[in-house]
Formats: C-alpha cells, structure tokens, sequence
C-alpha cells in the first residue's frame, strides 16, 4: 500500500473541507513534515522555505497574492485557487456596504452612541440631529461595476433587484461571465465611462500590474460628484492619496473598503472593514471543499482544476499506468515524450498536453508500468520541471 499523502495546513481550514481527504491516504495537520501538498488561507508563504517535495499549493480563497506563484512555477508547483466559492459571501458585503453608505448609517451610529441624558432628552436630540444624517434610496441610482467575474455578475443582479440602473466594464470577461451577466447590464467601454456615468462604483478586478492604482488622481477628476467608491477586491486597485484627495473636495462622498491602513484610519468619510469579505461559515466551507477537492485530484491523478499558473487538463483514466509532466512551453517537448517512451517500449494509451504563457503539462497514460529509468529520463529532458508517476492501484 502507498503511503499517504502529507497535507500541512497553515491556517485554520473549515473541518468540512479537510474531511473529504479519506482517513488512511492522507495525513493532515498544522506540524506535518515534509508535506506534499499545502493549504493556506492568509499567510504570508514569500519568505517560507518550502519544502522541495511539495507538490501542489492549494489557497482557499480565490486571491494568491500570499503566495510565491512564480518561484513555484519554476520548480513545476500548481498553485490552486477557489474562484466564486466566496462569490455570495463578498455580494453581500458589496450591498450592505452600498446601504451602509447611502442611508449614513455609521457617522449616524456614531453620532447616536455619543448622546447622553434621560430619554426626553435623547429624543430632543435625535430630533434635531438627524437632519445632518439624511441619505439617499438606490433605485434609480446607476452602479459601475469594474470586472465582470461570478462577483460582479451577483452584485450586478442583486443591484437590479433592488431597482438600481448597472453599468460594467471588463476588457477580459470570459464566455462564463458573460453568459452568467444579467441582460439588463450596459456595456462601458472604459474605467472612465464607468466613473463618469455612476453613482456607486464598485471594483472587482484582479490586482496586477496593469490594474495597480486603476483608481488614482487623473480617473478621479472624472466621477460624478458625490459618488461612492466601494473596494471590496484589492487594495492595491487604488491610490489612496488620491481617494483621500477626491473625498477632501467632495468629489467623493464615501470610500468604503476591506482594507485599512494607517492612512485611513480616523479619516472622515471613509469605513474600513477588517477584511470580512470572504469570512462567513459558508464561505469557507466552500472554499475549503473546493481546493481540496482540486488538490486531491491532481495529487491521485495528476488533473489540473482552477490553477492559477498552469493550464486546466482534465483527462479521464483508461489506463492504470499515468505519468504527469510540468514544462516550459517549448517547442518538440511532446515529441520528446513520446519518443522517450516508445524507445522504452511503452505503449501510449492515450495522451494529453495543454500550455498556458510559459508553463505547459502533459499526461500519458499507458498500457504498462513505466520503470524508474524511464522516469528519469523524462526528468533530464531540457525544460521539464517535474515529472510524477501516478499508478492506480
């Protein structure tokens, strides 16, 4: 029998996720040495020394900006993610932020907090004070949504049931998105059509080079007077210097983000919330469920779901005998594969290899065992970064 596979988790993952690893074939614990799989959630793994036999990197939540993706790239390391399974759970956050801002709630919470006297009195006051908290409905009121993922399509749709006009902008939405966007959503053709025409704006872009500070100093001079910016994405999509610029004059009436800072704190104007966006019980069972359920799959069978460095390659069993091969996307790599396995006498049964940008993966199944002299070779090949063998038993 094959020993177990080792899980080390480095944070708190939801018990309902770690069970589906089957007792007997794996091993799962927060101290297991020499893991071949790791889960995380929010610790920082950029200056962690990560163990040469770990094999797989699943994060569950959807961002891996915690995670050195590029290092394990190169050692031929998926890096698994959990896009959507915390979708519901930041919508929420997103409408209630919105609402939040709109009706005045937290300077008006503030201001009732602070009162004191007997009842006659604090109804005195209320009375007088609450004029200084009148706020606004959202029906009528246009939303920008920037980023059209499983999130901003929910926000979308619950925005327009609560009678509000939505407007979104993705330069790169998928055939998926797409699909899953309600039709009453108009297309904007830029961050700054987006900016002009809303009310409410709302990011859900993935932060990247290009995406870093989208929202800075030049885009703001642009937005509707007394709009409301909502950031429940990525810091890092905004230029906080200039938000606070734009909150200063009026441009902005309210910044509503996951992310203080010091720069933030106490500012008038702008509610940071300790990055609750994904923290419901149900969305970490369902991120946990899902990236473990990707890490199981490609540990035993060497598929690959939802990993952000590598292509998806999905290839059923028809053979017992599957090696999987991480490599640099260049050119005649399957024709060395194939060649080294025929001199060996192998027969392929069948045969799967997928790239994205530099990094490429190839399956093989075949109808004998593939002996260890054979597995080496591959592994010499120029540009191959990790070859495993994958007998089912």
């Amino acid at each position: 029998m094959a020993e177990p596979f080792r899980i080390l988790t480095l944070n708190t993952i939801s018990p309902l996720g770690l069970k589906r690893f089957a007792s007997g074939s794996y091993t799962v614990g927060g101290q297991v040495p020499d893991p071949d799989a790791i889960l995380v959630r929010s610790q920082d793994m950029h200056q962690m020394e990560i163990a040469r036999n770990v094999k797989a990197v699943g994060r569950a939540g959807a961002g891996t900006n915690n995670i050195p993706v590029t290092a394990l790239s190169r050692r031929g390391v998926p890096v698994f993610n959990a896009p959507g399974a915390n979708a519901n759970a930041v919508k929420e956050l997103v409408i209630a932020a919105m609402l939040m801002a709109a009706r005045n709630l937290i300077p008006a919470m503030t201001f009732a907090a602070t009162l004191k006297g007997d009842d006659a009195t604090l109804h005195k006051l209320v009375e007088d004070g609450k004029k200084h908290f009148v706020g606004t409905e959202l029906p009528k009121h246009t939303l920008g949504i920037i980023g059209l993922g499983k999130i901003g399509s929910l926000v979308a749709d619950a925005a327009i049931k609560l009678g509000m006009n939505v407007m979104g902008f993705d330069p790169h939405i998928t055939v998926d998105a797409a699909w899953s966007l309600p039709s009453q959503v108009r297309k904007a053709h830029s961050v700054e059509e987006v900016l002009k025409g809303s009310d409410y704006v709302t990011l859900h872009a993935p932060l990247v080079d290009l995406t870093r500070h989208m929202i800075n100093a030049e885009r703001l001079k642009l937005v509707k007077h007394g709009a409301i910016l909502l950031n429940f994405a990525r810091d890092g999509l905004v230029d906080e210097v200039a938000v606070m610029e734009a909150l200063a004059e009026r441009r902005l009436r309210y910044y509503m983000c996951d992310f203080p800072t010091q720069r933030l704190q106490g500012r008038p104007h702008v509610v940071a919330l300790p990055h609750l966006g994904a923290s419901t019980r149900e969305a970490e069972d369902n991120c946990a469920v899902m990236v473990v359920d990707q890490v199981r799959d490609f540990l035993e069978h060497g598929n690959i779901i939802h990993a952000v460095n590598f292509p998806e390659v999905v290839m059923g069993r028809e053979a017992p005998f599957r090696v999987g091969i991480a490599n640099a996307n260049v050119p005649n790599m399957v024709g060395q594969i194939s060649t080294a396995m025929a001199r060996a006498g192998l027969n392929i049964h069948n045969m799967l290899n997928k790239s994205r940008g530099d990094m490429a993966y190839t399956l093989v199944d075949a109808d004998s065992a593939v002996p260890q002299t054979l597995l080496a070779e591959l592994a010499g090949i120029k540009g191959v970064l990790s070859v495993r063998y994958l007998p089912q038993e």
